[in-house]
């Protein structure tokens, strides 16, 4: 396994009223990240807080191209961007979530102290797949159709990058000491957006090479 120091880029906040970031995710023009009753949208270029929507947004947060989904509580709910309309919900598989992504058509959550990666039908909550995990799992994310996940543990975190089949660790990035990861995604791109928990910021990591 390659392992490499994290090399953050930027951070955003903390915002005001704003005490915890609790789930991220980036729809290509905004960023967005879970507060535990609103879920936020910043402007990724100027770091301006430029709306909230009055949701509970207690974990995970994704995007499918068209809608966020977004835990609370034991359901997964799935939301309209404009108007913050909850237009449908599913259940978390037993245990809840920490972590949530989109891609290949599925959602992919996180289970933090179970240490697990399931993907989840949209439609129905049903597990398709489950991906076992060494560490507490805290976010979820792929790039370029690579999986990585965030890890949280004795106030240490570090992104892994793991093999979607076996779950086997193929490259590791250490946050520095004390800054633990609350929620991962991508940009689709060269970044990575890492949730600060209880800090209140957001913070941008460059993928290593």
């Amino acid at each position: 396994m390659k392992t490499t120091p994290a090399h953050i880029v930027r951070e955003y906040g903390p915002f005001d009223d704003k005490p915890g970031v609790h789930g991220v995710s980036f729809d290509g023009l905004v960023l967005w990240f879970a507060s535990g009753d609103h879920l936020n949208a910043v402007d990724p270029a100027s770091g301006r807080l430029d709306r909230s929507l009055a949701v509970q947004a207690h974990a995970g947060t994704a995007f499918d191209g068209r809608y966020l989904y977004q835990i609370a509580d034991s359901r997964i709910q799935k939301i309209d961007p404009d108007t913050g309309a909850v237009l449908s919900t599913i259940p978390t598989p037993e245990g809840g979530g920490a972590g949530l992504t989109w891609a290949e058509g599925s959602l992919w959550i996180g289970q933090h102290r179970a240490r697990k990666i399931h993907r989840l039908d949209p439609e129905t909550g049903a597990i398709l797949k489950t991906i076992e995990s060494k560490r507490f799992v805290t976010g979820v994310t792929w790039l370029n159709g690579e999986l990585w996940h965030a890890t949280w543990e004795n106030e240490q975190s570090d992104l892994r990058r793991v093999d979607p089949h076996t779950g086997d660790v193929l490259q590791s990035v250490e946050m520095p000491p004390g800054l633990i990861v609350s929620g991962l995604e991508s940009d689709g791109a060269d970044h990575f957006f890492c949730g600060g928990g209880n800090s209140g910021k957001i913070r941008a990591v460059r993928r290593p090479e």
